[in-house]
């Protein structure tokens, strides 16, 4: 039996303005929740609740649903009510100088211990020449200077005094210190020494090798009073160092005597201070000769060089109060995730300290929430292994590239690494997170609860009414007019054809804020105080005005006869099939050509499209369902003996999906039994084994595809289309197509199986098996029946001569 087509109220969904309880959006509230998002907000309840390894969240959903903005929200409210965490700083390691130590301090005292240790800087570059400058610290700098001295004379001038007794003079040659034999006080010149007697030169070189043993003596004790003078310095300089920074630090210690590592880290300076003031000093004057390309901003030279080294680098800072930290980081490279250590560029070289440690987005969110992007993330060289590899360890490790992959072998720092506590939510696509769930075996262990944002909501009152408040709130946030009544109907409507489902509203909220704004656009051209259904009408004309440059040019194509579509009269093996094309987010429908050709064969239905790689699986599928359905229905006892060919006529790219399955059945059968298809109806629908006619995806736009190619050449009054029954709760269509199904110039015909749709399309009743297993003489069943049964005879005959060997071969 041919089913009646649809009526007009069954093609879409209306709401009716009237029955609103409000006029405008001025009326109603802000929405306090998230809109059709319980299985998700549960999830997102757990996960920031659990405080256990590895449950972070992965939320998962279409781009526009609202996660980044849900999750910012929900982690901003929990964030506010706990406590700040710490903050960290870093500081020199005076023992291992590339690898800075880290200290953490109570919350907001990074920034003033920084401050307090430039403030001791100054006081000490100030103070501790002063020290040394006193008259008393001078006078005892002379003495020990002085008493060096005096040794060294009291021992030259006793060695000089026994010469002398000896005849003997000691005097000072550009070589050093030597001897020489005296007359008077004079010195004998060589010739005359050579002329006294040898016993007296004799007695004379014997006390000269005396008197240069005791000389080489004294020389030998002259380092060794050199290194006493050195020492009485260093004890000097040390207690007077001691004396001139132990209050300045003491002051220190008593601003940070309830943190017990800033006590060690003081401890630590005091005694670098004490032991390398001199030395810093002199790194001080050398800095000062550097030109202003040599120094970092401050004025001082890298590589934690002079009182440099004794400044503190708050990497991480809270204000108390403020709660817990929530960051969302952007750009997720390695660096702006784990943080870095940049390099200044000083006399063609590269030079760096503790002070150049930057901080990275975990550890802004230490102690709070961290929220990034997936494919952002997945996009950043090193970023997911370095997340994960922070995650698993439980700490924040600064690595670059070249560190991870033990490519540097150079010496750079490698600060301390800082212990991690944050919760994670990673935002992504579903896709994303089932290719990780397969594919990285570390995922499921670091990122336990899924969030899974659904795309839209079933329609209730309540629902209704939850959406009407949130278009209220997204109009006040984004400023705009107040939308009337009727507008935010139109609106709703929208949103259930996004949803693709009469039951559902779309909360894909990016579509609909964005239509709200055009909307706007569109009641601020016009004058208008508020929004009405016209400009929201408007609004959608015009998205979709900018997206159809091809769907105009294809249905030009159509018009012109380029593509050849036939909307009146009749052909066999030919049949209107309905397809969708996607183009980023619009989509519409296009007519396609279905022909089939059959002949004496061995039962193979060929596909064309999937012989010359063009038809995906899900077609190919399709097509060897139609040889199941027709071996089944028409050649149970007998073999299938046909050979038949499917095309999709003047298709120029690949095809999918077996939503075209009942067309090309519908084809086959025409061809088989020799009776014309009506070309004015289009058909859609996938089919099963048994003749079923399943639901298929795009009904809205596949209807509307054929609609306009009629409508453009003329409604005849006889033109529409086959779709599944189960589709018909899923209608959503434009209002000019309502209104031609309205005025009988258009029908949609719903259809249960394959028996009801060939008889729509031939006129002919389809016919169903009598007691007797036979099909009604005349009817659609019987003629391919029988048609076939002529192919499994002459196939037989043809065996008996060897033609079905040949056959089968070709």
């Amino acid at each position: 039996m041919q089913p009646d087509p649809l009526p007009p109220e069954a093609l879409s969904v209306t709401f009716d303005a009237a029955a609103f309880p409000f006029e405008s959006t001025d009326e109603l509230a802000d929405l306090d929740d998230v809109l059709g998002q319980e299985r998700a907000l549960e999830a997102i309840g757990f996960g920031t609740e659990i405080r256990r390894p590895g449950y972070n969240l992965f939320l998962l959903g279409a781009e526009g649903t609202g996660k980044h903005s849900t999750i910012l929200a929900l982690m901003s409210d929990k964030a506010a009510a706990e406590k700040t965490p710490d903050d960290w700083v870093y500081v020199a390691n005076f023992d291992v100088i590339h690898k800075p130590r880290a200290l953490r301090l109570p919350t907001g005292r990074g920034v003033e211990l920084s401050e307090a240790m430039v403030r001791l800087i100054e006081d000490v570059r100030a103070s501790v020449p002063t020290f040394f400058e006193s008259d008393e610290n001078q006078t005892r700098l002379q003495a020990i200077q002085e008493d060096f001295e005096h040794k060294q004379a009291d021992a030259f001038d006793s060695l000089r005094q026994r010469a002398a007794e000896k005849g003997i003079a000691l005097i000072r040659t550009p070589m050093g210190f030597g001897f020489a034999p005296t007359v008077d006080d004079d010195i004998i010149k060589p010739e005359v020494f050579e002329k006294l007697p040898q016993a007296e030169r004799e007695r004379i070189e014997s006390d000269i090798e005396s008197l240069q043993e005791e000389l080489q003596e004294i020389v030998k004790q002259v380092p060794r009073w050199d290194k006493e003078r050195r020492e009485a310095v260093r004890h000097l300089t040390t207690e007077i160092t001691t004396y001139a920074i132990g209050e300045l630090i003491d002051q220190v210690r008593s601003q940070f005597g309830d943190v017990p590592a800033v006590l060690d880290y003081l401890d630590a300076v005091r005694a670098d201070l004490i032991e390398n003031f001199h030395a810093i000093m002199a790194a001080e004057q050398a800095m000062a000769k550097m030109g202003p390309g040599e120094r970092n901003n401050d004025g001082i030279g890298t590589e934690a060089g002079g009182f440099a080294r004794y400044r503190v680098n708050p990497v991480v800072t809270q204000a108390d109060g403020d709660g817990a930290p929530v960051v969302y980081e952007d750009n997720p490279t390695l660096a702006n995730v784990v943080g870095r250590v940049e390099y200044l560029s000083r006399m063609g070289t590269l030079t760096t300290d503790f002070s150049m440690i930057k901080a990275g987005a975990l550890h802004r969110a230490n102690g709070g929430y961290l929220i990034l992007d997936a494919r952002k993330l997945l996009t950043q060289p090193f970023a997911w292994e370095a997340l994960k590899r922070a995650l698993k360890a439980g700490h924040i490790n600064i690595e670059t590239p070249g560190q991870m992959l033990n490519l540097i072998s150079t010496v750079s720092l490698e600060p301390e690494p800082i212990p991690l506590d944050t919760k994670v939510a990673v935002c992504g696509e579903r896709m994303l997170y089932y290719l990780l769930s397969k594919l990285d075996p570390e995922f499921g262990d670091l990122f336990k609860v899924e969030a899974d944002f659904d795309d839209d909501m079933d329609r209730s009152a309540e629902s209704e009414a939850g959406f009407a408040r949130f278009i209220a709130t997204m109009v006040r946030k984004q400023e705009l007019r107040p939308f009337d009544a009727a507008a935010v109907g139109r609106t709703m409507e929208h949103a259930v054809r996004l949803a693709g489902d009469r039951q559902k509203l779309s909360i894909t909220m990016r579509s609909i804020v964005d239509l709200l704004d055009e909307a706007d656009y569109r009641a601020g051209k016009d004058g208008a105080v508020r929004a009405t259904a016209e400009h929201v009408q408007r609004a959608i004309d015009a998205q979709i005005r900018r997206s159809d440059r091809l769907r105009e040019r294809s249905r030009e194509a159509i018009e012109r006869d380029i593509i050849l579509i036939a909307t009146a009269g009749s052909a066999v093996g030919q049949v209107n099939a309905l397809s969708v094309i996607q183009l980023g987010d619009f989509a519409f429908g296009r007519p396609t050509r279905i022909t089939a050709r059959v002949r004496l064969g061995a039962g193979k239905v060929v596909d064309i499209e999937r012989e010359v790689d063009l038809g995906g699986p899900l077609h190919s599928k399709g097509v060897l369902i139609l040889s199941g359905f027709l071996a089944a229905r028409y050649a149970a006892d007998t073999p299938l003996s046909l050979s038949a060919t499917l095309v999709f006529e003047q298709s120029y790219g690949g095809v999918d999906g077996d939503s075209a399955s009942s067309t090309e059945l519908y084809a086959l059968l025409s061809a088989l039994s020799g009776v014309p298809l009506r070309q004015d109806l289009a058909v859609t629908g996938s089919v099963d084994q048994n003749g079923r006619v399943q639901a298929i995806g795009g009904v809205n736009e596949k209807i509307e595809g054929f609609f306009d190619i009629c409508a453009r050449r003329g409604l005849t009054g006889s033109q529409g289309v086959l779709i599944p029954r189960a589709n018909v709760q899923h209608l959503v269509l434009r209002r000019d197509v309502i209104d031609a199904v309205a005025a009988g110039t258009f029908h949609v015909y719903p259809v249960d199986d394959i028996d009801q749709g060939i008889e729509l399309l031939t006129g002919l009743d389809a016919g169903a098996r009598n007691e007797a297993g036979a099909f009604p003489a005349g009817s659609i069943n019987f003629l391919v029946e029988d048609r076939l049964g002529d192919f499994a005879r002459a196939r037989r005959d043809f065996g008996r001569d060897g033609g079905a060997a040949k056959d089968d071969a070709t």
